[in-house]
């Protein structure tokens, strides 16, 4: 996570603002040239030339990369999930997941064009066009795929596709795509949504939360839960700053927590907050610890944040 908040609350709070990505699908067959909203193949042995339409507008790959550099965390992990791994030779320092990724000092927040243009990339893939490391790189003949954070979970899906497509992994990129939306689906159904539960989502320990209106929101919506945060004061932002008298005041039926390793927060440290030791959450231990990068990154690993809401759903339900 990032050493001040949570990374929703850093990466995505401002990445989120820079929202839209690419509707795409995957890569057609050699034989046969196929078009779509983000993607245009032109039939070759492997799938080559491609036109992905990112963030960033269309960006042509003239050849299969094989020293691809991300400075996303969220792409790298899906670039790893889609089996295109070995052809990633760097990630930024901020990509935790999954061990295997060839971490290095490289920036997705403050990129360093000569450090990245050193690794000799034949594709980098951003979340976001700091110091517009898009130009600069086009420039000197890299391309660069943008896929911002994403707003909802078909966004998530496309960008995924996208990359698929980038690297010559659409089949796989396909599969995954298809498996995740069956495995939300399965979640969802095993969760009872008739509870009517209301709940907290805590960013970081400002404190920041997010609404219904958020990627992150629109997860918890799966399962019928009631945001508070819903009715902050200033929530159109989609991110609103909380008082602790609006969390206590609201009382929530569950508090989940994104900011366990960036900030040590635990059910004990909420009770030490003003009026929290009293929280319906905390007393009945309905406070749900989260890994701060699972809940801030919109790869495949939204499904485990999924299982562990409905877990947690399931638990409340029960009694």
């Amino acid at each position: 996570m990032r050493p001040v908040r949570s990374a929703l609350a850093g990466a995505l709070l401002a990445a989120l603002t820079l929202a839209g990505c690419g509707q795409s699908t995957p890569a057609s067959s050699p034989a046969t040239p196929a078009t779509s909203a983000s993607v245009t193949v032109t039939p070759s042995a492997a799938g080559f030339p491609v036109t992905v339409e990112a963030g960033n507008g269309s960006v042509a790959i003239a050849r299969r990369p094989e020293r691809i550099v991300s400075l996303s965390p969220t792409a790298t992990e899906s670039l790893f999930a889609i089996g295109a791994g070995p052809q990633v030779v760097a990630v930024d320092d901020q990509s935790t997941h999954p061990a295997e990724a060839p971490k290095s000092d490289l920036s997705g927040f403050k990129p360093n064009v000569e450090a990245i243009i050193a690794r000799k990339p034949d594709l980098v893939v951003v979340a976001n066009d700091a110091d517009s490391v898009v130009a600069a790189l086009g420039k000197v003949g890299v391309p660069v795929l943008l896929e911002p954070a994403a707003t909802k979970l078909d966004e998530a899906y496309d960008q995924i596709t996208d990359l698929g497509a980038a690297t010559g992994n659409g089949d796989k990129a396909a599969e995954l795509v298809a498996g995740m939306k069956k495995q939300l689906d399965e979640i969802s159904a095993a969760a009872p949504k008739d509870a009517k539960l209301t709940y907290y989502h805590e960013l970081d320990t400002t404190p920041y939360a997010a609404t219904s209106t958020t990627f992150i929101g629109q997860i918890y919506g799966l399962f019928g839960l009631t945001n508070i945060a819903d009715e902050a004061p200033e929530a159109a932002g989609g991110y609103p700053k909380l008082s602790a008298e609006f969390v206590a005041k609201a009382d929530p039926d569950l508090v989940f927590l994104a900011d366990t390793k960036c900030c040590g927060q635990s059910r004990d440290t909420l009770a030490k907050r003003p009026g929290w030791s009293t929280l319906s959450a905390v007393k009945n231990d309905h406070v749900v610890l989260l890994d701060d990068d699972v809940a801030s990154r919109w790869g495949p690993r939204v499904v485990d944040l999924a299982r562990q809401v409905g877990d947690a759903v399931q638990k409340m339900a029960a009694g």
